[in-house]
């Protein structure tokens, strides 16, 4: 397995820490990913986890724009400023910082949701509201489609 799928509820310790789940270390593993790159999601109250090369596909897009047009200035607001690089511990536990804290809203449970390549942070209710509406809307659409 070479994609972060599933969806998983964890406690956060007093400490700030959550351990990642193991189906997720696993494809870390897999694709030797050391170091994650973590940056607020753009349309979604998520905080976003990849490897390095998540940035670097960013980058690339970045780099395609006028480096001084709005759309260039905007997504290196979202990526460079929004985000940072992350380490689990030796336990495999990952640091909720007061960026991912903050921008996600979360307390004390977070929920890993798969999404392919990266993985995301959710507040466990926003995460269940949003997933609702999916579906609803697809179900809407492939009743009237």
């Amino acid at each position: 397995m070479n994609r972060f799928l599933s969806s998983q509820t964890k406690k956060i310790d007093a400490k700030g820490r959550v351990s990642v789940p193991a189906i997720f270390r696993t494809v870390m593993a897999r694709q030797s990913i050391e170091d994650l790159y973590g940056f607020q999601d753009f349309l979604y109250p998520a905080f976003c986890f990849g490897g390095p090369d998540i940035l670097d596909r960013y980058e690339r897009q970045i780099s395609t724009l006028d480096p001084f047009s709005p759309r260039a200035q905007q997504l290196s607001l979202l990526i460079h400023g929004g985000g940072s690089f992350f380490r689990l511990d030796g336990e495999g536990r990952l640091m909720i910082t007061d960026l991912i804290r903050d921008y996600a809203n979360l307390s004390d449970e977070v929920t890993f949701v798969g999404r392919s390549d990266h993985f995301q942070l959710w507040e466990p209710s926003a995460f269940q509201r949003m997933q609702d509406a999916a579906r609803a809307q697809i179900a809407s659409a492939g009743a009237t489609g």
